[in-house]
């Protein structure tokens, strides 16, 4: 799978990818036109079938702007049915890195992520956490996989994978 590059006009700020994992074929100029209208400039992706769900079709595209420019997509794009999406957000020196991811059953979840692109739990949500779970109304693992986002991996996780013959990018651990 190629993946596209979008810049916006009004410089780099910071950059991330959006994940199209799987959405029709009838909804993928309208993301297009969507995402575009975000970034300010045309986008046409390069759309591959997606294997995990016959029928649908799978994108990657590369973008900087400006700090926020990942929610503005998500919003652009929440609600649409059939669609399962990522986008990433790398930090600035004044913010945060971001994560958001959307399937239409779950709705979206967002995470702060830091340099390294690790989810960042802040400080009181992990106090809530423990709280609840001392307090018997859950188990604390059922409460840190809600807040790493747990139910969306799951579910996206089979359709990550490009299809048969596509280029993987394996990270090594390095000691």
């Amino acid at each position: 799978m190629t993946t596209r590059n979008a810049i916006r006009p009004d410089g780099p700020g910071t950059r991330g990818i959006l994940y199209v994992h799987s959405t029709p074929s009838a909804l993928c100029p309208h993301i297009e036109w969507a995402v575009g209208g975000v970034l300010g400039v045309a986008v046409n992706l390069d759309w591959t079938s997606q294997p995990a769900q016959p029928g649908t079709y799978r994108a990657e595209l590369s973008w900087t702007g400006s700090a926020g420019t990942a929610a503005a997509v998500v919003s652009a794009l929440r609600g649409w049915d059939r669609l399962r999406f990522e986008i990433t957000e790398e930090p600035t020196h004044a913010t945060e890195g971001s994560r958001y991811s959307f399937t239409p059953d779950l709705g979206v979840f967002h995470a702060v992520t830091g340099l390294h692109g690790d989810i960042m739990i802040p400080e009181d949500r992990l106090k809530a956490a423990v709280v609840k779970s001392a307090m018997g109304e859950t188990t604390l693992e059922n409460e840190v996989d809600k807040l790493l986002g747990k139910q969306w991996d799951d579910e996206l996780e089979s359709f990550r994978y490009a299809g048969e013959g596509a280029p993987v990018r394996w990270l090594h651990q390095v000691v």
